[in-house]
């Protein structure tokens, strides 16, 4: 893997989960590291003692990604200790599962604030502030192209990733920034088994090609070579890392 040293990135949701594979991923190929969290400060704090002891530099700050200040805040703290960012990671999230007729207005809300509207004001001040050449990295999910029942408000966050993605690319492309969305298959979270039987667990597992579920370091690999300069040619794309989900 291309070396990332001397790069600045920020990853949302990184205190634990995939962003925290994501984290220790980029670091480990030399990037300095803004570890975002919202709220479990001791858990983002054991990430960037982790990440110091490969030797590069990393730094915790708090922001909800749901609140626009915050994003802004996200940014300018990271400039005032860097001076620079790099690359984005869009990796916060949430999810619930619930029939249509049982999705409250509370509930639309929520997982549209963190899952589409903090990706696109995050992508926002990424545009303002990235270097040439940087990168976009968003998070969607390989359900958008399922018909699984209880996910209609999940996937509708994740289909308007999606398409916020593919208009970025060539919105940004004049500045050499690669935009690209990330859809996970299942993968082994705390997230991902958030409300679910042992049974729905091991059905999802199943269907993938390989009958099992991702890891989280699988994710982060492909988030590394999306980061680096072998990654290049690549804007505009949805790489469904997934193991062959059907």
């Amino acid at each position: 893997m291309a070396s990332l040293t001397g790069k600045v990135a920020i990853i949302t949701g990184s205190s634990r989960g995939i962003g925290r594979a994501i984290a220790l991923k980029l670091a480990g190929n030399g990037a300095s590291i803004v570890v975002n969290y919202a709220g479990n400060a001791g858990k983002a704090q054991e990430v960037v003692a982790e990440i110091e002891k490969l030797g590069v530099e990393a730094i915790a700050i708090q922001a909800d990604i749901s609140k626009v200040p915050d994003i802004k805040r996200l940014f300018e703290q990271t400039l005032e200790r860097f001076g620079k960012v790099d690359i984005l990671v869009n990796n916060a999230g949430i999810a619930f599962y619930k029939p249509i007729t049982e999705v409250t207005e509370e509930d639309f809300d929520a997982i549209f604030a963190i899952n589409v509207k903090g990706t696109y004001f995050a992508c926002q001040q990424a545009a303002q502030h990235i270097l040439e050449g940087g990168r976009i990295i968003n998070f969607s999910s390989s359900t958008t192209a399922m018909m699984l029942p209880t996910y209609s408000a999940y996937v509708g966050t994740k289909g308007a990733v999606e398409q916020i993605t593919r208009v970025l690319a060539k919105e940004l492309g004049a500045k050499a920034i690669a935009v690209n969305v990330i859809s996970p298959g299942p993968t082994d979270t705390e997230l991902f088994r958030e409300g679910k039987t042992q049974e729905q667990i091991d059905r999802l597992a199943q269907m993938a090609a390989f009958g099992k579920l991702g890891d989280v370091q699988e994710i982060a690999d492909v988030v590394a070579f999306l980061a680096s300069d072998e990654a290049r040619w690549i804007t505009g794309q949805n790489i469904r890392v997934n193991g062959g989900i059907a």
